[in-house]
C-alpha cells in the first residue's frame, strides 16, 4: 500500500499540488494500512462487484478498492482533489471519479440496475444525512455499507431502545439495516489528525418491511416523538397529529403500549404498531 498511507507523502503530495485541508468538508485522510485492511476485510468484495466510495480524498482506500472490484465510483466534492486522484489512480482503468456533492448523486442511476456496495470514510459533516438518505431512499440498492464515521454517530447508530444515545438514527438503522459497529478507529490513524475518534460500521439492508403502508408515516411518528425526548409518547402524539387523549389511550391499549412511556423506550416494531394505528384513524376522517 505504501506511500498513499503515510503521512510525509501526503503532506508533499498537496502540497505539491497546493492544497490546503478544508475543516468544513471533514478532510482527514487515512493514513493506516492496518485499518485500511480490516476495512477491505468487513466488505467482502469481488471483481463482479460495483463500489461506491464517497469522499476518496488522495485515493488511499481507493486504490484497495480499484485492486478487489469490478468497478469503482469514487465521488468527490473537492475540485482541487480531482487533479490529485488523477494521479494517484492513473493505474486503474476501473474507477471512475465523480465530481460531486455526494447528497446531490442518484445513486440508482449510478447501479444502473443493480447493486453496489458502499465502502468509505464518510466525511464527519455529512454523515448522518448522507445514512439517512442512503437507508431511506436506496435500501435496495445497497447490498452492503461499510462506513467509518465520528465514534459517537456509530453509538447512535446501533444504540438499543432505553439508552442515552438511542434516537431517530438508532430506529432508522434498526428499521432498514442488520447494523454492526466492528470496531474503534483513534484519530491518530488520520492525517491531519482530527478531535474525534471514529468507528467502522457495517449495514446489510436486508430487513424485511415492518410498517403497512407508508415509511413516511413510520418517520413521522417516530421523529415526533424524539423531538420532544422528555414528555410522554401520549402527549408528544396528541400534540403533533391532534388525536384526542382518548383516541390514543384507546391505540396504547390495542397496541399493548403504556402511553405514559417515553419515545426513547419504544422498539421499532413497537413505533410501527403505533404508526399503522394512528394512520388508521386518521385515514378514516
Amino acid at each position: 500500500m505504501g506511500k498513499l498511507t503515510s503521512p510525509g507523502y501526503v503532506s508533499r503530495l498537496l502540497a505539491g499540488h497546493g492544497i490546503r485541508l478544508k475543516k468544513k468538508w471533514g478532510q482527514n485522510f487515512l493514513v493506516d494500512e492496518n485499518i485500511v485492511d480490516k476495512i477491505m476485510a468487513a466488505a467482502d468484495i469481488d471483481n463482479s462487484e460495483s463500489v461506491v466510495e464517497i469522499g476518496p480524498g488522495i485515493g488511499a482506500l481507493t486504490v484497495q478498492l480499484a485492486k478487489r472490484a469490478g468497478k469503482v465510483i469514487a465521488v468527490e466534492i473537492d475540485a482541487r482533489l480531482i487533479s490529485v486522484l488523477k494521479e494517484t489512480l492513473a493505474e486503474y482503468a476501473n474507477v471512475e471519479v465523480i465530481h460531486s456533492d455526494a447528497m446531490d448523486i442518484d445513486y440508482e442511476e449510478l447501479s444502473a440496475g443493480g447493486t453496489l456496495k458502499l465502502v468509505a470514510n464518510l466525511p464527519y459533516n455529512v454523515a448522518t444525512p448522507l445514512l439517512y438518505r442512503f437507508l431511506k431512499q436506496y435500501r435496495d440498492i445497497f447490498s452492503v455499507l461499510v462506513c467509518m464515521v465520528q465514534k459517537e454517530v456509530a453509538e447512535r447508530m446501533v444504540a438499543l431502545p432505553g439508552g442515552r444515545d438511542y434516537g431517530t438514527l438508532s430506529v432508522l438503522c434498526s428499521y432498514a439495516a442488520q447494523t454492526e459497529m466492528l470496531f474503534n478507529v483513534p484519530g491518530t490513524v488520520f492525517f491531519p489528525r482530527p478531535d474525534v475518534a471514529s468507528a467502522v460500521v457495517r449495514l446489510r439492508p436486508d430487513r424485511p418491511v415492518l410498517v403497512p403502508g407508508s415509511e413516511d408515516a413510520f418517520f413521522s411518528v417516530v421523529e415526533s416523538v424524539f423531538s420532544q425526548r422528555r414528555k410522554t409518547i401520549l402527549n408528544t402524539l396528541h400534540a403533533t397529529f391532534g388525536l384526542s387523549k382518548e383516541e390514543l389511550l384507546n391505540l396504547g391499549g390495542i397496541a399493548g403500549i403504556d402511553m405514559a412511556r417515553r419515545g426513547e423506550t419504544l422498539s421499532v416494531p413497537e413505533f410501527a404498531k403505533l404508526t399503522h394505528l394512528i394512520y388508521n384513524i386518521l385515514s378514516d376522517r
